[in-house]
């Protein structure tokens, strides 16, 4: 019988987990703004 990566392979879960890091990031970035710990010019 032949084996089948999984959907949930090493590669995807990578991806993942640097999908949530853009994410997390995103928003730590404008909670600064919002509480004007960074200027609104420093974010594009």
């Amino acid at each position: 019988m032949s084996e089948q990566d999984s959907p949930t392979g090493g590669e995807s879960r990578t991806a993942f987990t640097e999908d949530w890091a853009a994410t997390v990031l995103g928003l730590v970035l404008l909670l600064l703004v919002i509480t004007g710990v960074m200027p609104a010019g420093l974010v594009p």
